[in-house]
């Protein structure tokens, strides 16, 4: 913490809050929110894990609220477990919450156990694992479940902490294996939500993969 968080913060938040607006209304066909502090971790009325307030879940009930969706997807590929997006939705069917992150690391939950009212969805990832069974994983439980969810909006907790040269996990993955994460969330999202995705910044350690990472995603959502 320090004497500028609280802005930035309110910030992160009133971004995603404000792409929401964006998308739903027509004037960008996709967003990437390139913010900090992530959110991810960060529970109802408790802030954890460098994250203040949990910015991909307060977007999720922002659209929930003024544009009436009835299901909205969050998918979250931040190598550690989003604890917090899965408190806020955990019983409530109406909201989709997968994830794929290490396991075990912090902040220690994300059992495929752990499955809310049947909209909740982890996979865990074994350190070392490569973009191999990254991609097997997404494709035989991630994938097939926002199909059959067909949600009316896709959120993203975009973290790029399971490149291969972050210092805080041991995901092998490279800037190809976030390409085609890319992709394929936004085919289903084309198939089921008119193509309206809201991408989120949340983790990445390396500065270089970061930014390497980041590039792909934003340009994969561009069509370049």
């Amino acid at each position: 913490m320090s004497s500028g968080s609280e802005k930035a913060a309110f910030r992160a938040v009133g971004a995603v809050c404000d792409a929401v607006d964006k998308v739903m209304t027509g004037r960008a066909d996709n967003a990437f929110c390139a913010i900090r502090p992530p959110g991810h971790h960060a529970e109802p009325g408790l802030a954890m894990g460098f994250c203040l307030f949990n910015n991909v879940a307060i977007a999720a009930s922002y659209a929930r609220r003024h544009y009436h969706l009835e299901r909205i997807a969050i998918v979250d590929f931040d190598v550690h477990h989003g604890n917090g997006t899965q408190a806020a939705f955990y019983n409530q069917p109406n909201v989709l919450y997968a994830s794929s992150h290490q396991m075990p690391h912090y902040p220690g939950t994300g059992y495929p156990t752990e499955t809310g009212a049947g909209n909740i969805i982890n996979v865990p990832l074994a350190a070392g694992e490569t973009g191999i069974a990254f991609r097997q994983k997404y494709s035989a439980i991630i994938l097939p479940a926002l199909r059959k969810f067909k949600p009316e909006l896709l959120l993203i907790s975009a973290g790029f902490d399971a490149h291969k040269d972050d210092p805080l996990a041991s995901i092998m993955l490279v800037e190809e294996d976030f390409r085609w994460i890319t992709q394929e969330l936004m085919c289903c999202a084309e198939s089921y939500c008119e193509s309206r995705i809201i991408s989120a910044l949340e983790g990445g350690y390396n500065l270089d993969a970061l930014a390497a990472s980041v590039a792909v995603h934003v340009k994969t959502l561009m069509g370049l």
